[in-house]
């Protein structure tokens, strides 16, 4: 059973309150016991808060003023407790607030008042550091960065500044962060404790602009002070896998430093044969993972690789030993990315049974594979990896090898192949991958809707509409095919009338759909209904923050003359998909830059 909203809303205020207050019960340390203070054994003693009754009610005036849509005045009252009690639990509630009623300012003016209050809380600190950076404020953020950074431990220091490119991942203006984050890192590129991760991470945030020589020579800089660090050998490794052959040397050397056993050492040498492997240097792989398996036979992932790469070699007797320990390993471990790896084991079993002629053995590796979806997840991801290297032929082929057990397997491997080349933007080829699956599969109506949307992809437009009307002709409920087809007509300003009819449709069949309300806003701004489209498309985004909708959103508010309200809902956008092909395509049409 589920609550009303304002019921939920209040029951969240109360135990806030009730937390505020300290109503839960909290253990003591228990003085010399009396008769009178006698408790049952075990019973909690309760800490009553020293919160007085005119702040319980100013929280309580705050919170259902919350409840009753006035955010506002729920989040002062709030505040303005949260400063009283120097509370930590009632400033993350004023901030919450705020971001729930979109006001970022507002928050940011919390987690400030938070900072103040509370110099030594890092977490007041991240608070800051994370509102500025949603609200692209990104040069305010390096003193704040900068703070967070002297006041970690020594011990977790590193670890926060490797967090750092994710930390900044989604702010649009690279060349920003990276000063910003260079000024913040300058006490401790020349510590020996911590340059290493320092100079990785501005090599990181150097491979986030595609700068490659600087991140070479940052992953360098970081080498040279501490060479057994294995952050600039990672670094390394990405570049390697972007085409800078000279990194490579980072990486070996970094191996050759770490003769003892570790976490580190062998986080690196696994990603190391990895690559080797892509790259087809089979023996060098081999050298290493042998190595590995040698000084630490306990470790299940390197066994695994072992066998795979001498299963690809056709040494089938060793084959079956190195994934037999795996299988041994993984099985005791209970770790459940290692177990996962099972599936991949279990492939590679049949495989060489089939080799040895034993089918019947093959077919019982092949009965113990649970779950098809997880074999083509993980071919996927090394189809991925090949085509990222220019070998997508190889890539397909390895999709096309997997064996069939059942009719929905052939099914699973063309819908791999045609999203392979789907990410790779080969909408020529994935349309036709689309095509051979939906050829084969006829009834299948979810691949006919796919087949339709890489036709657009693929500039075959009188193809998408032939199928998206033969879509609805098969299945007269299909919303998502009157809303393609409709968006299509209006994204391209033609015969409005029908894509608005097409699009009220997909509305009657689906009413509570986002995406498709941002359609129907859409085709009334093209045709010149730009206070309902404005209306609708607000509606759309309120229900789901998206950056297509916020891309649509913004260009009405644009073409209203109101610029700020749209920058603001484009850089909400942007934070939450940076690279959506509506929503950059829009801003390099209009030529702005939130």
């Amino acid at each position: 059973m589920s609550l009303p909203s304002n019921t939920l809303h209040r029951t969240a205020a109360l135990v806030l309150l009730s937390l505020a207050f300290g109503a839960a019960a909290q253990p003591t340390v228990p003085g010399p016991a009396t008769a009178t203070e006698a408790k049952p054994a075990g019973e909690p003693a309760f800490i009553n808060s020293d919160l007085n009754a005119p702040l319980f009610y100013q929280l309580l005036l705050g919170e259902l003023n919350v409840s009753a849509g006035e955010p506002g005045t729920g989040y002062s009252l709030i505040l303005d407790a949260a400063r009283k009690q120097k509370s930590p639990d009632l400033y993350r509630r004023a901030i919450d607030v705020a971001l729930q009623a979109r006001s970022g300012d507002a928050a940011l003016t919390a987690a400030r008042a938070w900072a103040d209050e509370m110099p030594n809380s890092p977490e007041a600190k991240r608070f800051v550091l994370q509102i500025l950076l949603a609200l692209n404020r990104v040069t305010e953020s390096g003193p704040v960065l900068q703070g967070i950074l002297q006041n970690t431990s020594a011990i977790e220091r590193n670890d926060v500044i490797n967090a750092i490119p994710q930390t900044y991942a989604r702010v649009t203006d690279k060349a920003a962060t990276g000063t910003v984050v260079r000024e913040a890192l300058e006490p401790w590129l020349k510590q020996p404790a911590h340059a290493a991760a320092a100079w990785t991470t501005l090599g990181r945030m150097d491979l986030e602009q595609n700068r490659l020589p600087q991140a070479l020579t940052a992953a360098r800089e970081g080498h040279t002070i501490d060479p057994a660090s294995p952050f600039p050998a990672l670094l390394a490794l990405e570049l390697v896998e972007r085409g800078q052959a000279d990194a490579e040397v980072l990486v070996r050397q970094q191996l050759e430093a770490n003769k003892t056993p570790s976490a580190s050492s062998t986080a690196v040498a696994l990603a190391y044969a990895r690559i080797l492997i892509d790259q087809e240097r089979n023996s060098e792989a081999r050298t290493q993972l042998q190595t590995l398996t040698t000084r630490q036979p306990e470790l299940a992932d390197p066994w695994l690789l072992l066998g795979s790469l001498q299963a690809q070699e056709n040494d089938l007797p060793g084959a079956t030993t190195s994934l037999g320990k795996y299988m041994a390993l993984a099985r005791k471990s209970g770790d459940e990315r290692t177990a996962r790896g099972l599936t991949q084991a279990y492939l590679l079993m049949a495989q060489i049974a089939e080799k040895q002629k034993d089918f019947p053995a093959a077919n019982a590796w092949l009965d113990r594979i649970e779950n098809a979806e997880d074999i083509m997840a993980a071919q996927l991801r090394r189809a991925s990896l090949l085509a990222r290297q220019g070998q997508m032929p190889q890539a397909r082929a390895l999709l096309r090898s997997q064996p069939e057990r059942r009719v929905e397997d052939a099914r699973l491997k063309l819908v791999a192949e045609a999203q392979l080349l789907r990410d790779f933007k080969q909408w020529q080829q994935s349309y036709e991958v689309y095509s051979e699956a939906s050829a084969r599969f006829p009834e299948d109506t979810d691949l006919l809707y796919d087949q339709a949307m890489m036709a657009e992809k693929a500039g075959k437009l009188t193809d998408m509409e032939r199928l998206l009307r033969r879509l609805i002709a098969a299945k007269p409920d299909y919303h998502h095919a009157y809303n393609a087809l409709g968006y299509s007509l209006a994204e391209r300003n033609l015969r409005l009338p029908e894509a608005k009819q097409l699009i009220e449709k997909a509305v009657s069949l689906a009413p509570g759909d986002a995406y498709i309300q941002d359609s129907l806003g859409w085709v009334e701004f093209r045709m010149g209904n730009a206070a309902r489209a404005l209306s609708i498309l607000q509606a759309a985004y309120n229900k789901r923050p998206d950056p297509e909708i916020a891309a649509h959103l913004g260009e009405v508010l644009w073409a209203q003359g109101q610029r700020e309200q749209a920058l603001k809902i484009w850089r909400e956008g942007l934070l939450l998909s940076a690279d959506n092909e509506t929503l950059q395509g829009t801003l390099k049409r209009l030529q702005v830059k939130p």
